[in-house]
């Protein structure tokens, strides 16, 4: 969190999940990084295996690393026989090493899948006890999904009351910050915000969308009371990262309207 007490976190961990269309903009991933680094967001999500490509720039003023923790294999259009979402060995110790300010586990609800859901809820209550040991924020993702069928992974369910009732799960696992998924109406999105409890929500880019409606519905939710943002590919698949990055840094830090946004964007 800046000083503020806001973030906006650009996920660039896609590639942990095994799907080729994820890799869209960041198959260079030095490149990628080092793009959304010079327009100096609050957090970058990566993986242990390309943290490097962050924590190798000599700058005491880039943005904190968010390690992700693990690794699931529900986001292709058809789902395999066996799903999981696995947790890596040694997960605090090793965002210790990398120098990381938070940990983030996903909270899965697909349709038909708890096993799934347990399995999450399993891990959850494995890397608590090592965050609290280490001092180690936990940032708890819940995800509510559509089946699989329709779209592909990642497709969010915008049933409020399904994202409620997950969101309240996560704070109740013992989450220091939530990353959330959007509801349909985001007018009403301060219902979420009110059954996290106090606990900072992080509202989730999801799937790619136009500029005018991601900064438009940015600028929603932060005024429904979200404490920032984490978005992926609404920014490393945008034709110009860094432009999105500072456009979207001034809706959540500086209270930029959509219109204001869209001219930063435009340069």
């Amino acid at each position: 969190m800046a000083s503020d007490g806001k973030c906006f976190d650009v996920a660039i961990d896609h590639g942990f999940f095994n799907e080729y269309v994820f890799l869209d903009g960041i198959e260079d991933i030095r490149k990628a990084v080092s793009t959304v680094v010079e327009a100096s967001p609050d957090a970058v999500q990566l993986t242990v295996g390309n943290a490097f490509a962050l924590q190798s720039i000599p700058n005491r003023s880039k943005p904190t690393l968010v390690l992700r923790t693990d690794v699931a294999n529900v986001y292709g259009k058809v789902l395999p026989r066996k799903t999981f979402n696995r947790l890596i060995e040694d997960p605090v110790e090793q965002a210790v090493r990398l120098d990381a300010s938070c940990v983030v586990a996903n909270l899965l609800l697909l349709p038909d899948e708890p096993a799934l859901h347990e399995q999450c809820v399993e891990n959850i209550c494995r890397l608590k006890p090592m965050c609290d040991r280490a001092g180690m924020p936990l940032m708890i993702e819940p995800l509510v999904m559509q089946p699989n069928s329709k779209a592909g992974g990642y497709m969010v369910d915008g049933d409020i009351n399904k994202i409620r009732a997950l969101v309240r799960q996560a704070v109740e696992l013992g989450a220091d910050v939530i990353k959330a998924d959007p509801c349909d109406d985001v007018t009403e999105y301060r219902r979420v915000i009110e059954v996290a409890s106090g606990i900072p929500v992080l509202v989730r880019g999801g799937g790619k969308a136009p500029d005018e409606e991601i900064l438009r519905r940015t600028h929603e939710l932060m005024k429904q009371g979200a404490k920032g943002i984490v978005y992926g590919r609404n920014v490393i698949q945008h034709e110009s990262p860094a432009l999105m990055t500072r456009a979207l840094m001034a809706v959540v830090h500086e209270d930029a309207t959509p219109i204001q946004a869209l001219l930063i964007l435009k340069g």
